[in-house]
């Protein structure tokens, strides 16, 4: 029997079920309904008032890389006189400047976004951009404009006038609408911008009282929420077109900041190539005015040669021998101007500083061409970071140590050169030896004249040179093109992309399932009180019979009229008990025995109760109140002090000088527990009590016994062999699954006779227990909101 007991224990134990556990929650479906109520409600509280709509800005363009194509290819026609050949870019190199902190701050400057209108809500206050009814113009700014926070608070008094406030409340003073304000940051003037004052009808509201906060924002703190906020992205990698984008409350300033950036980008990289040019222009002209007084001085020399010497033509004359030496001659020219020209070079290249270009396309050694454009390219790199940096940067040091090595190399490049060109020359001179024994009949003012018309030869190739170097140059200043070009320009989408509505709605609506969710599991997980059938069924194989739901009249009898479920419950309870009666031979009273765990579960409310149900069926009933040591009886029938503890303990009284009959019942008789002995155990072992029940058994139906709760005193166990059937009363929402094992074993080791379980005071509104009461009506005079909760 051990055994088969154990096995019903594990059995019941392993036992799971899902649809109670979905039950578990369902029943507090209504908590599930606020916390959803309350969620959605606090999320539309906190997108209506606690957040600003952020709008996302998109522009592309499309930038000059050399490896993928892009605008650089429409000045292709030019490229055949030497242009663009240092104008390098990448687009990793102009994504990084794009996003550079002095282009940033560059585009806020020009706008003036440090400057910030707020207007007053009564919940919020919004940002106001191009709608805002004035506009402030700092001059003469101070040092400290670009560094301070600070602001101002401006109220308008009428169509001219308005009221002036600092950040600390403080009246600053009433003026007029374009008046100059002097202030420590610099001249401060408010204009009001009567087209915002218009409404649909044309009726303007220039008089109407406005008030409007103006903030001054650093300039540094300003830049870095903008250069967060901007993303600058390639949209592949074999293109050179760029996404640009911005997230900000202000669609118009979103897109006037894309498009101002784009802006100074371009003129920036203009200026760049600009410089190059502009300083190659300088140079050529120096050049030209030194080689214009050089080519006056030779012709002049030429003049007064002829002249002096009456010469005519002589070429004409030595025809015949020049024919042959006409190819040499041009070569002597050629290498004589590029000797003059690499001179002219190494003296600049010596003299020159380290922020100093040096002049390119001037040399025809495509190798020095190219280190000479390194060179620039390294020199613009060093001059553009000086200006937000200092000489000590690491950067700027790494750039001079190559700048230095790239010049020395210049100048190794310019000595090869010129080197090979004297190599040349001097090879020239030799064949010239050569050629002059064959032209030795040419006289001598020939030869003279040759020396002179050679040198007016070379001032002039040089002088045709640099001419056409000039236009050069010129030609790239005048179509000097944007280093991007605009794809598309800056737009702001109607649809904010944050806070994201559906998102955080959704959010709250989990939220207001999850906590109800957690406060009912973590309740359940800490609540170890016995609820359901069930939690007795799984550890005690004693019979069940009934749960008696919570009663709302828990001091008043069942009568005749009682429709509640407690008094279905109960007659279902009796129908029960009449099963496990069989067993008592008729002429003989059925005696019923009530115990429970502790007090306070309702074992005497249930006495009472179910003595008063089984009178109601015609039956002779008598309750006997032998909780001796806490009586409870006079709580529900109005009884006498004296009962069976004052019989227990005399000699000669009659049993029936203490039965008293229950009015409103024909054949219902109460016998009270007395007054309290000091004794109470030694009453209950005395013969008097069996011999009591003898006598009783013969003149009653159905004897009815409320004994003391078994955990704390002995009573019942002294008693138990009295009773035919004992009802063991659990209270629900009170008993410790703990306790259970009180029971348990007295069922298990038989203590109890015929021990049968019924489960006290649930909530059937919770789901614990069936529910009774078909037909039933009954007035439930809880608050409202307990009603509510409670279901």
């Amino acid at each position: 029997m051990n055994q088969e007991f154990n096995n019903f224990e594990e059995q019941n134990e392993n036992n799971f079920s899902i649809r109670e556990q979905i039950d578990k929650y369902l029943i507090h479906w209504r908590w599930f309904v606020l916390g959803i109520f309350l969620s959605l409600v606090t999320a539309f509280l906190y997108l209506r008032y606690y957040t600003s709509p952020s709008y996302k800005a998109v522009s592309t363009i499309l930038v000059k890389d050399d490896k993928k194509g892009g605008i650089a290819s429409e000045l292709a026609a030019f490229s055949d006189i030497g242009m663009l050949t240092g104008a390098k870019s990448s687009v990793d190199n102009e994504v990084e400047i794009l996003k550079s902190r002095t282009l940033v701050e560059n585009v806020i400057q020009r706008l003036d976004l440090n400057v910030f209108y707020i207007a007053e809500g009564r919940v919020k206050s919004s940002f106001l951009y191009k709608d805002s009814p004035i506009e402030i113009e700092f001059t003469n700014k101070s040092k400290d404009f670009y560094l301070q926070n600070f602001a101002y608070r401006i109220e308008n008094k009428s169509n001219n006038r308005f009221f002036i406030y600092d950040d600390k409340e403080n009246k600053l003073g009433e003026y007029s609408y374009g008046s100059e304000i002097r202030t420590k940051y610099g001249t401060l003037i408010v204009n009001k911008k009567l087209e915002n004052l218009i409404d649909a009808e044309g009726k303007s509201h220039s008089n109407n009282p406005f008030v409007v906060h103006v903030k001054i924002v650093s300039l540094s703190k300003v830049t870095e929420n903008f250069k967060t906020k901007l993303m600058v992205n390639p949209l592949s990698k074999n293109t050179s077109v760029i996404e640009l984008s911005l997230t900000d409350p202000v669609k118009e300033r979103a897109e006037d900041f894309l498009n101002a950036l784009v802006r100074i980008y371009n003129e920036d990289a203009i200026a760049d190539k600009n410089f190059i040019s502009e300083n190659t222009s300088r140079f050529i002209s120096q050049r030209l005015s030194l080689i214009t007084d050089e080519l006056d001085g030779v012709e002049k020399n030429v003049e007064g040669y002829k002249k002096q010497n009456k010469i005519t033509d002589i070429t004409s004359e030595a025809g015949l021998f020049l024919e042959n030496a006409s190819l040499y001659e041009k070569n002597v020219v050629e290498t004589e101007t590029q000797l003059k020209v690499v001179a002219s070079m190494k003296e600049f290249l010596k003299n020159s500083k380290k922020g100093d270009l040096l002049p390119s396309n001037i040399t025809s050694d495509a190798n020095a061409s190219t280190s000479i454009d390194e060179y620039n390219k390294l020199v613009l790199e060093r001059n553009r970071i000086l200006k937000s940096s200092t000489p000590n940067n690491p950067v700027v040091i790494s750039l001079d140590e190559k700048i230095v090595s790239l010049k020395a190399g210049v100048d190794e490049s310019l000595s090869r050169m010129q080197s090979a060109l004297m190599i040349k020359k001097r090879d020239m001179d030799r064949q010239e030896g050569l050629l002059g024994g064959r032209i030795s009949q040419i006289p001598r003012q020939e030869r003279e004249f040759r020396i002179l018309q050679r040198q007016q030869q070379i001032k002039e190739s040089l002088y045709l040179y640099l001419l056409q170097k000039r236009e050069e140059t010129a030609i790239s200043l005048a179509v000097t093109a944007p280093n991007a070009k605009v794809v598309d320009a800056a737009k702001a989408s109607d649809i904010p992309v944050s806070p994201r509505k559906g998102i955080i709605y959704l959010g709250a609506l989990i939220l207001g399932l999850l906590l109800p969710f957690g406060v009912v599991y973590f309740m359940d997980l800490l609540d170890t009180k016995v609820k359901t059938r069930q939690d007795i069924e799984e550890r005690i194989k004693a019979p069940f019979l009934g749960d008696i739901p919570q009663s709302l009249s828990a001091n008043e009898l069942i009568n005749t009229t009682s429709r509640s479920s407690a008094a279905e419950a109960l007659r279902i309870a009796k129908t029960n008990l009449e099963f496990m009666l069989n067993h008592v031979p008729d002429g003989q009273a059925k005696t019923i025995f009530l115990t429970s765990t502790f007090p306070k579960e309702g074992k005497t409310f249930v006495t009472a109760n179910m003595a008063a149900t089984i009178a109601l069926s015609g039956k002779k009933v008598l309750l006997i109140g032998m909780d001796i040591r806490n009586p409870r009886l006079d709580d529900y029938i109005p009884i006498p002090s004296k009962g069976l503890t004052n019989y227990l303990s005399t000699k000669d009284d009659s049993i029936k000088d203490y039965i008293i009959k229950h009015n409103g019942f024909e054949e219902f008789y109460v016998l009270p527990s007395g007054v309290i002995p000091p004794n109470p155990a030694e009453l209950l072992m005395s013969k008097k009590v069996n011999s009591l029940f003898e006598e009783l058994k013969k003149e009653y139906d159905y004897i009815i016994v409320d004994t003391a709760p078994v955990s704390l005193v002995t009573d019942t166990m002294l008693v138990a062999h009295l009773a035919d059937v004992f009802i063991y009363v659990v209270r629900a929402n009170y008993l410790d699954k703990r306790m259970l094992r009180v029971p348990q074993i007295i069922y298990k080791e038989k203590k109890l006779p015929n021990m049968c379980m019924l489960l006290n005071d649930t909530d059937t509104t919770k789901g614990y227990g069936y529910g009774y009461g078909y037909g039933a009506d009954f007035e439930d005079d809880r608050p409202w909101w307990r009603r509510l909760l409670s279901r």
